[in-house]
């Protein structure tokens, strides 16, 4: 069911947001060559914790994975590029490291994912995949207005992965959020212009590319149920913001 928010009710959401916000800044500075991913999850959780928030992720059980997911980060490295769980692996300088997290505060829930590389081993490839990724995403925001339609989006951030010669699948993308994680509707990352379900003031919605940087869309999943690679082994990026639709414009919640 699909539910409109108040404008009250899209400031909670951005005091969530907020905590999001602090936690993906927080764990992008400590994510430094040698540090483990499960060090980083215990960051967030402290800075959720201090917050009096609580985690989206953690416990969650949709129904393609077969075991509940065990942090509060999706912490994704180089060929994986979704849901990665916290484990012991080290980083090391170069990695390209996409971080997803979620906070609930007072019964409102904030979405937000960021990648970027480890130390000071970027390649010219790997930024270009950053830049491109992150440029869908202010794409398909600007797009987001009233009136428009959730195919507007999908389509400008298709239109930006092609450009690029990336791939994308439409698998998994953005979504409705607000009392819940995942609410209606399903946002894919390509489209046609013009279709879908029409944008309203009060709509909030999670826009989320992810991009595979082989240009081929299959991925596999990991024995672990949960982590997305690619097929080829390329690397992927992956950003997110949580976003209200308001009559003055998109209003980005996780700043």
């Amino acid at each position: 069911m699909l539910e409109l928010k108040t404008p009250g009710e899209i400031d909670a959401m951005a005091a969530a947001g907020a905590v999001v916000a602090r936690a993906l800044a927080g764990t992008r500075a400590a994510a430094q060559q040698g540090v483990r991913l499960v060090e980083l999850d215990q960051l967030a959780r402290a800075v959720l914790r201090e917050a009096g928030a609580t985690s989206p992720f953690l416990g969650y059980q949709p129904s393609f994975a077969h075991s509940p997911f065990p942090g509060v980060l999706c912490l994704s490295v180089n060929d994986a590029v979704l849901h990665g769980i916290p484990t012991g692996y080290r980083l090391r300088d170069g990695d390209l490291l996409s971080v997803d997290c979620g906070a609930t505060v007072d019964g409102w829930t904030g979405d937000a994912a960021v990648s970027f590389c480890v130390g000071h081993a970027t390649d010219a490839a790997g930024a270009r995949l950053l830049e491109r990724t992150e440029a869908a995403l202010r794409a398909g925001i600007a797009v987001a207005q009233p009136g428009a339609r959730i195919g507007d989006i999908c389509a400008a951030i298709g239109a930006v992965a092609r450009a690029a010669g990336y791939g994308l699948h439409t698998d998994f993308g953005g979504h409705g959020i607000g009392r819940t994680m995942h609410e209606s509707p399903h946002i894919p990352n390509d489209g046609r212009a013009g279709r879908g379900m029409r944008l309203r003031p009060g709509l909030t919605i999670a826009i989320e590319p992810w991009f595979l940087a082989g240009g081929q869309d299959a991925y596999r999943v990991d024995d672990d149920g949960w982590t997305l690679r690619s097929a080829d082994g390329s690397r992927g990026a992956h950003f997110e913001h949580t976003v209200a639709i308001t009559d003055e414009g998109p209003r980005i919640l996780t700043v």
